[in-house]
């Protein structure tokens, strides 16, 4: 069975996967896959977190960057990506 998530509830793990690292440091969206997923499927989660992560970049709340660049959220988003606290900003890790 597949798993599905709010945008809501994705928005918030990540944001608190953020947070725990802390600034300057960033985490594989499958990390947060592997977290909420089942241990046999998880990769079935990887579109809708990649979609959460990208209305979390649009909205200045995420970082994503690949190889050390940063990703335009008009972009298309191919390979490994990395999530973190945007730079410089003061993110507490909680929704709106």
């Amino acid at each position: 069975m597949e798993a599905t998530f709010s945008a809501q509830r994705l928005h918030r793990e990540m944001l608190a996967l953020a947070s725990e690292r802390g600034h300057g440091k960033t985490f594989c969206p499958s990390e947060l896959a592997r977290r909420l997923g089942p241990p046999d499927d998880w990769r079935a989660l990887m579109p809708q977190i990649r979609q959460a992560a990208r209305e979390l970049v649009d909205e200045g709340r995420l970082a994503a960057t690949q190889r050390g660049q940063t990703l335009d959220v008009d972009e298309t988003w191919r390979g490994a990506i990395r999530l973190g606290l945007p730079p410089g900003g003061e993110n507490s890790g909680q929704t709106r």
